[in-house]
């Protein structure tokens, strides 16, 4: 399969190139890297990115930012960045790709742990997590052609934990490679509308 990676510099996305590329055609997408380069939070610029790389049978994201931050420090800008690139990012990659994805395409998101197991200034990245979920499971009723659309929701990775461990205390690392499985098994199987928690 030709799979449209998004985020591939990324620790997340990179777990996931290294298991996908195994078996698949990978086309690397970043906001200043990779094969091609685009902001998610432009929905024409998402439809630009897939007119000009053709036929594809999977998107994978593993992009979008959020704002971490007291929740008493927040203001709507603030909180707004993860709604419009994480939330929103994401979305546009489906929304842009129902009709241009082959048939039995799928689409795989990325959210986190933080709506699940939340830290202090984490409420922007919980929020966003949580709507990614809502988004899934209620835009999979809704697919046609047999395409399928879930999210990863990983815990923090161990090779981001010399970075963020002071913010994710007690928190036990998630191993890189089962994170990468994650994402081979929403291309390659058959769910649809899952959040898959890895961690």
């Amino acid at each position: 399969m030709t799979v449209i990676l998004v985020g591939a510099a990324g620790d997340i996305g990179q777990a996931a190139y290294r298991e996908l590329k195994k078996e698949h055609e990978i086309i690397t997408v970043g906001r200043s890297s990779g094969d091609y380069q685009v902001n998610v939070g432009d929905l024409h610029a998402v439809k630009s990115l897939y007119k000009a790389v053709g036929k594809f049978d999977a998107v994978v994201s593993c992009a979008g930012d959020a704002t971490f931050a007291p929740l008493d420090e927040m203001d709507q800008e603030a909180f707004m960045v993860g709604l419009q690139q994480k939330v929103m990012g994401q979305v546009n990659l489906v929304l842009a790709g129902l009709d241009v994805i082959a048939d039995g395409g799928s689409f795989t998101l990325t959210s986190g742990v933080l709506d699940r197991d939340p830290i202090r200034m984490g409420t922007n990245a919980a929020t966003a997590n949580g709507a990614l979920a809502g988004f899934v499971k209620s835009a999979a009723i809704e697919m046609t052609r047999g395409l399928r659309v879930n999210v990863v929701s990983p815990g923090m990775l161990d090779v981001s934990a010399p970075r963020y461990g002071a913010w994710f205390r007690g928190h036990k690392p998630v191993p890189s490679h089962d994170v990468g499985l994650a994402y081979v098994k929403c291309v390659e199987g058959a769910l649809t509308g899952q959040v898959v928690v890895v961690g």
